[in-house]
């Protein structure tokens, strides 16, 4: 499975979640993108990160988790336990496709994606095996979900991203797996400064490589 992947089609409830699915020969896990509010599985910055996971070898998995009706709602973005539920189905998915259904799988999460993300986490400690959040809001998962958590953590913060800092090390303090904080400097929300998303996506391809080869 390559070359511009696959377009795929996920049922959670009465909707269909539309995602590309990209894995490059040999990969040693998959890698699910749950995007942030506002954004969608066209995302420059995300995919930019999912081309470099799959240059180092990773599958992976871009999808919407909103319908666009669905995201035009600002309340609805911030829906965190509705992200994760759709999610955790796309990883349901996941575990029915013949080519990949067996591989290790990780969880990049941005903004209220990485909440989702975590939840996921911790609701199927057995089903995630690492997760990375960029520019994340993790503190949405919630104090219950974080101590439940299991899989490596990674998360990666922009060191101009004045408030979510401070937030990512509220989350941060709950976790009780391995865990790594990262602020890259000069960054700000987006990554958008020359050399910070390579960074981001460095750190990313690192961590999941590590983690789903266990």
């Amino acid at each position: 499975m390559t070359g511009a992947g696959s377009l795929v089609h996920i049922p959670s409830g009465d909707v269909r979640m539309e995602g590309v699915l990209e894995a490059p020969p040999n990969a040693p896990g998959m890698v699910l993108f749950a995007h942030g509010s506002g954004s969608s599985r066209l995302s420059p910055r995300n995919n930019f990160v999912a081309a470099e996971l799959r240059k180092a070898g990773l599958g992976t998995l871009l999808l919407d988790l909103l319908t666009r009706d669905e995201d035009r709602d600002y309340e609805t973005r911030f829906a965190i336990t509705l992200l994760a539920e759709r999610l955790a189905d796309a990883v349901r998915w996941l575990r029915q496709e013949p080519a990949v259904g067996l591989l290790p799988v990780g969880l990049f999460g941005a903004s209220t994606g990485a909440a989702a993300a975590l939840q996921v986490a911790a609701s199927q400690p057995h089903e995630i095996g690492a997760v990375v959040s960029r520019g994340g809001r993790p503190d949405l998962a919630g104090a219950q979900a974080l101590a439940k958590v299991r899989a490596p953590t990674l998360l990666i913060v922009g060191g101009a991203d004045y408030g979510v800092i401070e937030l990512n090390e509220a989350a941060y303090a709950r976790l009780t797996c391995e865990k790594q904080l990262v602020i890259v400097p000069r960054a700000t929300h987006l990554f958008e400064e020359p050399g910070a998303l390579e960074e981001v996506a460095r750190l990313a391809a690192a961590w999941f490589a590590r983690s789903l080869a266990r």
